[in-house]
């Protein structure tokens, strides 16, 4: 997205499983669209374990950074991890997240705004629900942690993917919406978050 000015930058969310169930869809939109983000493709669909496994590969090193980052997580917790070779712990990681991905409708969505990536990440909290701020969606809604879910043999619950970076975004954005289900539209409130003058507010 190169050339483009910063109000164009795309992010994708998927709104899991969990969200679903528990009726927390409006809830969590509206935290986008407060911070002034547009939603420009959305839809509700059951993916396959194969989907699944796709949207969590498309990078290539995501087995590797799963893997550190969740025996990090337990060792600052002063826990022992279940697993101490990252991929390993990342192929269990895998096989949890398809079973729990593809259990029920989760909801895709693409947002368009300044900062996207990162304001939603921001607004999302931290992966495991435990360590995220009050204020984040999963501080706010969740409850779960690594401890509970690996002692339950499940993928930890956390409502929300996020892309990480624009990079991811685009990548996710391809595998889960044809060209044709984007919209591009003009949204009022966009005159008031990105016109430099503020034109056309007083008659």
């Amino acid at each position: 997205m190169t050339n483009t000015h910063p109000k164009q930058e795309r992010t994708f969310v998927i709104l899991k499983p969990d969200t679903v169930q528990r009726n927390l869809v409006g809830d969590i939109i509206q935290r986008f669209e407060k911070v002034g983000l547009k939603m420009i493709a959305l839809k509700m669909i059951v993916p396959s374990p194969e989907m699944v496994e796709k949207h969590y590969t498309t990078d290539p090193e995501w087995m590797r950074k799963t893997g550190e980052k969740t025996i990090k997580g337990y060792l600052a917790k002063g826990l022992t991890p279940p697993y101490t070779d990252p991929i390993e712990s990342s192929k269990h990681v895998l096989e949890r997240l398809k079973k729990y991905m593809s259990s029920g409708p989760v909801i895709p969505i693409i947002l368009e705004g300044a900062h996207s990536v990162a304001l939603v990440r921001k607004l999302v909290g931290s992966t495991e629900p435990l360590m995220s701020d009050v204020g984040t969606i999963r501080g706010d809604f969740v409850l779960d942690s690594y401890a509970m879910s690996d002692a339950d043999g499940r993928c930890i619950r956390n409502l929300i993917h996020a892309s990480g970076t624009t990079d991811e975004a685009e990548k996710e954005i391809a595998l889960w919406f044809k060209s044709e289900e984007i919209i591009k539209y003009r949204h009022i409130q966009e005159a008031i978050i990105y016109d430099v003058n503020l034109d056309g507010i007083l008659e």
